[in-house]
This record gives C-alpha cells, structure tokens and sequence, in this order.
C-alpha cells in the first residue's frame, strides 16, 4: 500500500526544529507492557512521534533493546540495535534482534529522524517481560477460568473514599461513594472490643439515606456480616459469590482477586466509634485507564452528561480484563463487545482489551446469528484502529464461517432454514445449537408488547441479518486486500455485489420507498432500514425516504440498535436528528439512565423495557463511541489512522471541543459555530499522520485557514467536493479553519 504520508514530504522545507523526544510507548499494543508478560517472539513496537511543525512525518527510526535500563536510555542495544531505519512506519514495528528467550526482561527505547534528518533525543526507556513464547494464535484452553493474563493487562484497583456520609434514624451510616463500580468496601476502625457489624451494598435508593433491598430485575443488593477485632484495624469486607455469574458461561475473576460486585452506596450497622469519610472507602476494580486521554465538552449540559456516564461505564465495566454484558451474568457477547470497543477505542490509546475480548469470543461464541457476524466487523475495527494484522491472519477462515454464508441461497442471501442448519456448519461457528436471528433485544416486554424490535416481521429470509451479511462480505474483501490477496477479494466482493443486488430486488417496497422486514413480508420496522442505512445498502437517492421513515419511529429500538440507528443517520447526513435522540430526556434516552438514578449505562432504556435489566450494561454506552467518531467525526479511514476522517456534525450545538485518542497520538478540535454554515474549527493533527478534513462548503473558496484561502495555506491540500462539503487532506500541525467567509 503507497503510504499516503509520502505526499507530504513535500513540505520539508517548513521544518525547522529538531523533533521531540517520541513517546506514548507501546509493546503488543499495550502502554505500561511491563505489568504483564509478552507469549510473540516477535512483539511489535509503537511510538508518538512528537513534533509540532506543520506536516511533520517521520523519515527513519532507531529501536534499542537492552538488558538494563541504563543501557537503553544511553541507547545501547546489547539485545538488539536496529540501527538507523529509514522509514515512516511509527507502529507495529516488529521486533528484528536475535531470538528472545522465555522469562527475559528487556529495556528499549527509540528515537526518530524528521523529514530534514533532524534526530530526535531518545526516548524514556520502557519495559517488557517474555513468558513462555510461542506462535501468535487463538486462545488454548477455556477462557472463563480468566488466569492467563498475558499479552493484556491485569486490572487494578481505585480507592474512592465517601463522597458523603449520615446518619439514618436507626443509628447506621449511609455512604455515597458518587458513582457506582465493581469492587468492595474497606473500613478503617477503631474499636474498643472485637465485634461484628453490617454492611448493606446496593446501586439503588428506596428513598434518600436508605438502600433499596428489592430493588428489582437484577439490580444489586447484598448484606454482610463482617467481623473486627479490637483496637485500630483496616477490615476488607468480603463479598459472597454468587452462582448465577461465577459459574456455568460466566467469565471469571481471575484467581486470587477477591469478589466485587457493582454498587454506589453502602450502610454500616453496628460499627464501632465514628466513621469519617476517609474510614469508609470503596475499591473497585478496573483495567489500567488514562483518565485524561480522552476529552468532549459541548453547549448542551445533557451531552455532557450523557458522554460522562458512557466513560465511566466503559471504564468500570472493564474489571473482568474481558468485556461482558453486565453483572447477571458476565458472559461476553459479540454484539456488546463491538460496542464496547468502539467505546473504550475512543476513551483511552489501549487496544489490548478488546483484542484478547476478540479472541475469547472466537474461542466461545454465543448464539445470535448477529453476534456470529460482528466478529469480523470487531477484527476490521481492531485493524483499522491499530494497523496490525494478526487477528486477521489468525482467524481468517473462521471469518468466513462467521459472515454465515454457509445459509446462503442461489441469490446470496441468507436464510434462516433449518436444513441448512447442518452439524458441519455449526461446528464451523464452534457454536452447539443452531444460530438464531436476533433483529433486537428484547422481544416483548410489559410496557411494549413489540418489544424493541418494533413489531418486526421474523421470517426466514431476513432484511436485518442480511444486511449484517453484506457488510461482512465486504469487510473480508478488505481484509484480503490487506493480506495482499487480490484475487480473493475481488471474490468477496463479487458476493458482496450479488447480495447488494438481491437485497434491492427482494426488501425494498418502491412504493414507500423504504425496505420491508423479509420476503414475503408486508411489514417494515425500523430495523429493516436502520442497518441497511448504516451498513451502506441504500443508495444515495434513496436516503431522504429511508431516513425520514427511520425518523417516524423515534427511538423505537433497544441500546444495542441505537448504535447502528445513530450511525446510519450521521452517515445519511441527519447529524441534527442524531443529536436529538443523543441529548433526549424522554424515558427511552441515555439521559433517562441517569435521571432514574444510575451512574453506569443499563442494560435497557427504563426498567420498564426489560423486566430483568441490569444498570451496569456496557452496551447501553454507544455515545462513548458516537461522540468522537461521528458528532465530533474522528474515524480511521486508512489502517492505524495513517489516514483518518475529521467530519464534524454539530447539527445545532455552538460549540463542541474533544480530544480523540489515536496510536498515533491525541486529536485535537474545537468547533464553534454562530449560525448553520459558518464554522470555526480549531484541529490538531498528531505527526506523522494525514487527516482528510470535511468541512460543509460549496467549494474550496469558501473556506480560511489561518488568514487566506485554505486551498493556498501552507500544508492543506484542496481534494474534491464530497456531501456537500470540501474536503482538504492536512499533515501533522494546528489548524485553524473557518467556513462560510
């Protein structure tokens, strides 16, 4: 693949400091590599490269590798010295020296040229520990036991003392810790005699000061009794398991890690002395987190709100080191673990997680036949966000099983036939029954006997399943391309076309203009237009039926549909429909979960839409990834954001600001905007990267940047006219754009 860095070399004349010392250190993907241990003989290494001149690439790099630190920050290489590498590649750069060993610890550090041959300084020098190393693959033995936790990091515990204590009428202390996590509590006493006392932990209030002891569905409450001995003692209060999500399919704590459970508040009874809130502390449990990598402020108070509950959702959720759908019962599920990922991919720069999360769920998939077909939409995002290709080449044929062509018909749709159910084919999704087409979840429900799937039609040949069927035809066409397959991904996407064209001829009624649920069916739900919008399948001619049909129904889907519902309409245009339902405070909106009382995204919109919801659902939190990757428009476009989209849709904010976390370093933008049309962004491209800049304009003249004409500024480059906006391709600098002059 040319690297589209090249183009920019151009522009070494305007370079003029020597660049900084690179940093943001990254081994297998992983910044702070030493807390667990490397199995890849190979392991790859990525840096930021850090120079602030306008355009900045980098021209070559130099790894050591040492077996002391002071070696590596002298930059010997005792280990390995690559040398002077001419080159621009900043991430996945393979480890090239003699053959590691088992059990080693190893230092390195790097330093980098510029485009003009200006070295910078070495880098801080960073650490990581072999174990038992071997061949990159899938994941040997069962990973629910959860004690294997190499190649990813273990998690780590928060102290938060209570935010506020009192008294109840019955002499016990209520504590509020602000925000409800997976972890336990920590007393510090001081008591006169060995004693017992009480400890009550629970997500929701029956009233203020009290915790809720029925709370219902499978929000949390537990009673201890906890004993302590006389004189000044720190007690840890031990949590029973329970059955329901420590055994059968549950993902587990990993051995040695005591119980934790989610709760925001905690009664004492029976304590002795007086409790202060330094003495009442909850600990709770988490994968490491970079609490200010990520940045969004905006005019709307409730956008605000909704993307600080998404953050620590995703951040809280994390304690497992594997993402699951929620504290009843632990399992991770493919379609809560690709929106769980797009979320932690826009929280933080840590991309382990979720390809250990990849690699669980491809050793013990779940039974939706939606879920079989996020798989290769999570392997594609995981290579787009980092540029590296091992789970594609680790799981490749298992991909194919996934897209479900094995229920293929003459036409290349897929259907929903038992006969075509065979043991062959099920064994081939390493499943043991069946799988069975989702649409949405629940559904029915007490309030809406539709449930969310919006009366949708099931039939055998279905609109939702097929649309998750083209779009994957499509990612293992890209996926090919990247593995230097040509021939097979112009097969893929033969598969794709064929598809495309029976998806037209059998679900769209051109009489609506919009698509029906199945074959043969004269209904159409939401659903049926939602994922065809998002997965490309409505022509451009089209979009304005579709999405005004889409817009009748309000939110007429579940959480997990709304992710697809909102990325379908920002990628129609309707970023202002997409705000509206992002910042809605009606009882089906993010802003509902906070009003009834929870601080970590639920498994449902209301307690009413799913009788036994859960209020620590990490699929609940898409705006986590929508705000930075569509309202903000921060989204790869070439592998590791080489190349990536910068498509602000404000739709009627006047004002939005974020920091996009990348592997190549921080975006960086402020927009701000007094009427439609006329938009001031401020942008920060990281070195080494190229950003394609959407901005809503006629054409180029009608855009500044700096105090001239955009298309003339030093390092912008006018490309094309595309949805109504110009569209200008920037290196690495600051930016200052205005559009509507």
């Amino acid at each position: 693949m040319r690297s589209p860095l090249l183009p920019l070399l151009l522009v070494a004349p305007f370079l003029h400091a020597a660049p900084s010392a690179p940093d943001g250190l990254q081994c297998e993907l992983m910044t702070g590599a030493q807390r667990t241990v490397i199995t890849d003989a190979t392991p790859e290494f990525g840096w930021i490269v850090r120079d602030s001149a306008r355009g900045a690439v980098q021209s070559a790099w130099q790894i050591v590798v040492a077996s002391s630190s002071t070696s590596a920050a002298q930059g010997q290489g005792d280990v390995w010295d690559s040398g002077k590498v001419a080159s621009a590649a900043s991430v996945n750069v393979s480890y090239a020296g003699p053959a590691l060993r088992d059990n080693q610890t190893c230092f390195w550090a790097v330093r980098t040229w510029d485009a003009a041959g200006n070295a910078s300084p070495w880098s801080t020098v960073a650490e990581f520990k072999t174990g038992k190393l071997q061949p990159v693959g899938p994941i040997s033995g069962d990973p629910r036991r959860n004690d294997d936790f190499s190649d990813r990091l273990p998690g780590e515990w928060t102290e938060v003392p209570a935010v506020a204590l009192q008294k109840s009428a019955e002499g016990d202390v209520f504590a509020d810790f602000g925000k409800a996590a997976f972890g336990a509590v920590r007393l510090s006493l001081d008591a006169p005699a060995a004693g017992t006392l009480t400890v009550r932990l629970g997500e929701v209030l029956e009233k203020p000061g009290r915790i809720s002891r029925t709370p219902g569905g499978t929000r949390r409450y537990r009673e201890m009794t906890v004993p302590f001995q006389a004189g000044r003692s720190t007690v840890d209060v031990v949590i029973p398991a329970d059955k329901r999500n420590s055994s059968g399919d549950a993902a587990r704590l990993p051995p040695g890690v005591p119980e934790v459970m989610p709760f925001r508040y905690a009664e004492i009874a029976g304590a002795p002395g007086t409790l202060t809130p330094e003495a009442v502390v909850m600990r709770f449990l988490h994968t490491p987190w970079a609490d200010q990598a990520a940045a969004f402020d905006s005019s709307d108070k409730t956008l605000n709100q909704v993307w600080d509950i998404c953050v620590h959702s995703i951040k809280v959720t994390s304690f497992l080191g594997v993402y699951i759908d929620g504290d009843r019962e632990r399992i991770p599920y493919e379609g809560d673990a690709y929106i769980n990922q797009l979320c932690h991919y826009g929280m933080d720069r840590e991309y382990a997680l979720a390809r250990y999360s990849i690699r669980y769920l491809m050793a013990r998939p779940t039974w939706p036949a939606e879920w079989q077909m996020h798989m290769p939409m999570m392997v594609w995002q995981d290579y787009l966000y980092t540029g590296n290709t091992e789970l594609i080449e680790v799981y490749r044929k298992d991909l194919e099983a996934k897209t479900l062509q094995g229920l293929a018909r003459a036409d290349g749709l897929i259907v929903e036939d038992k006969a075509k159910m065979t043991p062959e084919l099920i064994k081939s999704l390493k499943l043991t029954q069946p799988p069975r087409i989702l649409v949405d979840w629940p559904a029915s429900s007490k309030a809406r006997a539709a449930g969310e799937r919006d009366g949708y039609d099931m039939k055998p040949v279905n609109a939702v399943a097929n649309a998750f069927h083209y779009n994957n035809l499509r990612e293992l066409a890209a996926m090919d391309r990247a593995l230097g397959r040509k021939d097979s991904a112009a097969a893929w996407d033969a598969k794709a076309d064929k598809v495309r064209a029976a998806y037209a001829q059998v679900f769209w009624n051109a009489d609506k203009g919009i698509f029906r649920d199945a074959e043969g069916s004269a209904h159409s739900a939401q659903h049926a237009n939602l994922f065809p919008l998002a997965f490309g399948l409505v022509p451009e001619t089209s979009r304005k039926s579709v999405s005004a049909f889409i817009k009748s129904r309000g939110m007429g889907c579940s959480v997990y549909a709304a992710q697809h519902l909102l990325d379908g309409l920002y990628l129609a245009g309707e970023g202002q429909t997409a705000l509206d339902y992002l910042t809605a405070t009606h009882d089906r909106s993010w802003f509902n979960m906070i009003k009834a009382g929870s601080t970590v995204t639920m498994e449902a919109w209301d307690n009413k839409y799913k009788d036994n919801q859960d209020w620590n659902h990490a699929w609940g939190a898409a705006p986590g990834n929508l705000i930075p990757r569509q309202l903000l428009g921060v989204q790869p476009l070439e592998p590791g954001f080489a190349r990536f989209r910068v498509k602000p849709q404000l739709g009627n904010l006047s004002f939005a600001t974020g920091k996009v976390p990348t592997i190549r370093g921080e975006v960086k933008l402020s927009a701000t905007q007094k009427m439609p049309g006329r938009l001031k962004l401020s942008l920060t491209v990281p070195a080494n990267s190229v950003a394609e800049v959407h901005l809503a304009a006629s054409g180029p003249a009608s855009v500044t940047e700096g105090s001239g004409p955009a298309a003339k500024a030093t390092g912008v480059t006018y490309l094309r006219q595309e949805d109504g906006c110009a569209v200008f391709a920037v290196g690495g600098g600051d930016y200052e754009f205005s559009t509507g002059q």
